[in-house]
């Protein structure tokens, strides 16, 4: 009886151990899964708060998505005072530029990428010189009829071209204003996205022409002076104005000394930054209509303007289809606040004030 007593009770204080190393082997387990879960918790929390950190040092730019591949458009707008009233959809463009043409007046360039206006112009004609600066964005050049030398160029240079004399609604349209007929063409950009789609390549083999900073520039290292008044002369008739406005921390743009407003918003133009610099220009020998070369290839000084404040920098366009690199006066390449950019190119003859 004893020994039977004995065996049960050794059997019994196996089953214990074995109960208690079981529960202790599985507390091990679960105190690893449960270390294991707070690991990747923290990891996870971890990562993101990099992200959350990151997103706010380095905010993206908005003007352009600087990881698209899509081409620009490159509008050809007409700057005469009779159609600039009616101007549309500018404030749209990611970069424009503005050159003298014939007779003293300019003409605006206005660059379009991926947020696209169903509404822009008024549209003009092409100028040959105008096409370094589709080229050198990679850009399709958007235009309503061409002088000579521009319709060779276009031709021989392979511009992929769209022309409002060949081709009507609902790429370009007219609209009724009080203004002669050339004054009143328009283009729905937007919807050229299906006629290129058919027609020419679509994805760039070029970045961006400036480099875009989400935060503000510094300028501290360049020496910058002030800027908030800019007059830039093109002729005794055309002048583009600036007003620094610091509350919006934008430029106000006029010309002449009067508001540039959209004809559609009625608001007064704005631009971030501006890069300005001069180069020659003359006429074209036995051009009865007086138009222009512009001596745009070589090298030269400047200045960028933004937020108030303006430094002098440096230019340089090696050919026709090249970039222009504007860079300070150290070498290293400019960085322009995120939002538009207008480059104006101005004669000679004509003067840069800033103030």
């Amino acid at each position: 009886m004893k020994r039977k007593l004995k065996k049960k009770n050794i059997i019994i204080l196996i089953a214990i151990i074995l109960v208690v190393a079981i529960a202790s082997v599985s507390a091990i387990f679960l105190l690893k899964d449960d270390n294991v879960k707070k690991d990747d918790d923290k990891k996870t929390e971890e990562k993101e708060k990099v992200q959350d950190d990151k997103e706010k040092i380095e905010p993206e730019v908005q003007i352009v998505d600087v990881n698209s591949k899509s081409r620009p458009y490159a509008v050809m707008i007409n700057n005469l005072g009779a159609a600039r009233p009616y101007h549309t959809g500018l404030q749209q463009a990611y970069l424009v530029y503005e050159i003298i043409v014939e007779g003293g007046i300019t003409r605006y360039l206005a660059l379009f990428k991926d947020n696209l206006p169903e509404v822009v112009g008024s549209v003009r004609s092409a100028r040959h010189y105008y096409l370094d600066y589709v080229m050198e964005n990679d850009a399709y050049y958007v235009h309503w009829g061409w002088s000579p030398q521009a319709q060779s160029d276009i031709s021989s240079l392979k511009i992929n071209n769209i022309n409002g004399l060949s081709l009507g609604s609902p790429y370009f349209f007219r609209k009724k204003l009080n203004v002669s007929s050339e004054h009143t063409g328009f283009a729905n950009i937007k919807a050229m996205e299906d006629y290129v789609s058919k027609r020419y390549r679509t994805t760039t083999n070029k970045d961006l022409l400036l480099n875009y900073s989400a935060i503000n520039v510094d300028l501290s290292s360049y020496s910058p002076k002030d800027a908030l008044k800019i007059d830039l002369k093109y002729s005794n008739g055309f002048t583009t104005n600036y007003v620094y406005d610091s509350e919006a921390n934008v430029y106000k743009q006029y010309v002449n000394n009067k508001a540039h407003t959209d004809y559609e918003t009625k608001e007064q133009y704005t631009v971030k930054n501006i890069i300005t610099y001069q180069v020659s220009s003359n006429g074209i020998s036995g051009d009865n209509k007086g138009r222009q070369n512009l001596n745009n290839i070589g090298t030269g000084k400047g200045y960028f303007i933004t937020g108030g404040k303006v430094v002098e920098i440096t230019w340089e366009k090696k050919s026709r289809d090249s970039e222009t690199i504007y860079r300070y006066q150290d070498g290293t390449e400019i960085t322009v606040n995120d939002g538009n950019t207008w480059i104006h190119i101005v004669p000679t003859s004509g003067n840069i004030s800033i103030s």
